[in-house]
């Protein structure tokens, strides 16, 4: 029976290295572009609001979050496993056991990052500095971690 950690089957230490500072600039990135994305649904959903005699515009408390939702999911749980953000800084999400991130996997990732935020405070993200991998709490939960993605290499 191997004592090694199924992560070391499927990724070496290397890939993970360096990967804290550029995290925190794709996550800077994804929202810069995010918050562009939610400006062009706000105006979509004010003409649509006018098309529909105002019903549309019910939709404005949630539009956020279901922008959010949907860039990251079909981002990180698309094809790439990565945001525009994280692609531009090299890197991408991997879950540990060298399955790909799916849709479901993606949101509950945003979910669950948003959610220790609010309630734990953003010291939470201090926690990337004492895990291996520089893992956040959210990553630990999912058995995800941000890779480089030069030294990434999905398993056949």
């Amino acid at each position: 029976m191997s004592t090694a950690p199924q992560t070391g089957d499927y990724v070496s230490e290397s890939a993970f290295r360096g990967t804290l500072a550029r995290r925190v600039f794709a996550f800077l990135i994804d929202y810069v572009i995010l918050g562009l994305l939610l400006l062009l649904a706000g105006v979509l959903v004010f003409f649509l609001g006018i098309l529909t005699l105002g019903l549309a515009w019910f939709i404005y408390p949630v539009l956020g979050v279901l922008t959010a939702m949907l860039y990251f999911g079909m981002t990180v749980g698309g094809e790439n496993q990565a945001s525009p953000g994280m692609r531009m800084m090299g890197l991408v999400l991997v879950q540990q056991n060298g399955r790909p991130i799916d849709f479901f996997t993606a949101i509950v990732h945003l979910v669950l990052f948003w959610l220790f935020n609010s309630v734990l405070t953003p010291l939470v993200l201090l926690v990337a500095l004492f895990t291996n991998r520089n893992r956040l709490l959210h990553d630990l939960l999912l058995g995800t971690a941000m890779a480089d993605r030069s030294a990434y290499h999905a398993p056949a």
